[in-house]
């Protein structure tokens, strides 16, 4: 069954959905969406060090990532605007990985595949990666759900019921690192946001409850992958913006369900 590119190419973009269903919820709830998308420019600044040392790229795009959400997490809230910081770090991570790429002579680096995904590349190894680091992303979640919900909701809350809520927004980024990591490959650096955002807030019009809506996510990410992936190979069009444009109909399907139900109550 894994001899088949089409098969392991599906079961890679399954296994990035589930990772991005939970994490996409707090993202939207909490107004994240910047911040996916900073670690995820950070990432090529990954991809060339991995290139460079001759170690994996998966090794590579997660320390970088680690380092950004890390960093972030230490600035925020000391003299800079979380927007500005943002900009800051992931523009010149990105400016700083393009030009490491550019000295790196002797080796062929097909860019595009790191900035739009190479989905379809995916090898039985890169599956071990990716559904590995999904299932230590969703049990993470999953262990830390009603906290993170709590501090989500009201950080004087959380202090009240015994945590610290900075210590959630830590487990947080670095679950949103994994998950840039595991993602690079499947949809490129500057296609993980949407991926993190899309099926989330298409299933904010369906979802009745917090856990419900990161299960419509994952369902709504996994059919995006599946749909997506039919569509480019019969189209010929590209794999990894082919499941975004899935996604994004979704959500203007599901926005107009949502608005009608809006408009009946």
């Amino acid at each position: 069954m894994l001899d088949d590119f089409m098969m392991r190419a599906t079961l890679a973009g399954i296994g990035v959905a589930f990772a991005a269903a939970p994490l996409g919820c707090f993202v939207v709830w909490r107004r994240m969406a910047y911040f996916g998308d900073a670690t995820a420019h950070a990432a090529i600044l990954g991809v060339a060090l991995s290139l460079t040392f001759q170690m994996s790229i998966f090794t590579g795009a997660l320390a970088v990532a680690l380092i950004m959400a890390l960093t972030v997490t230490l600035l925020a809230g000391r003299g800079y605007a979380m927007d500005t910081l943002l900009g800051v770090l992931a523009h010149s991570a990105l400016a700083f990985g393009l030009v490491a790429v550019s000295f790196l002579s002797g080796v062929r680096i097909d860019l595009m595949a790191y900035l739009f995904g190479d989905i379809l590349a995916v090898s039985r190894s890169d599956l071990l990666v990716i559904w590995g680091g999904a299932a230590l992303v969703v049990a993470l979640i999953a262990w830390r759900w009603a906290q993170l919900l709590t501090a989500t909701l009201n950080e004087e809350l959380a202090y009240a019921s015994g945590f610290d809520p900075r210590r959630e927004q830590l487990i947080l980024t670095l679950s949103l690192a994994v998950t840039v990591a595991v993602a690079i490959k499947v949809v490129g650096v500057l296609l993980i946001a949407a991926m993190l955002i899309i099926p989330a807030a298409a299933a904010r019009n369906l979802a009745r409850s917090p856990e419900s809506m990161a299960l419509i996510a994952a369902a709504i990410g996994a059919m995006s992958s599946i749909a997506g992936l039919r569509a480019a190979y019969v189209f010929d069009t590209p794999a990894g913006p082919s499941i975004v444009c899935v996604a994004a109909v979704l959500f203007a399907c599901l926005s107009v369900v949502g608005w009608r139900r809006q408009g009946r109550a």
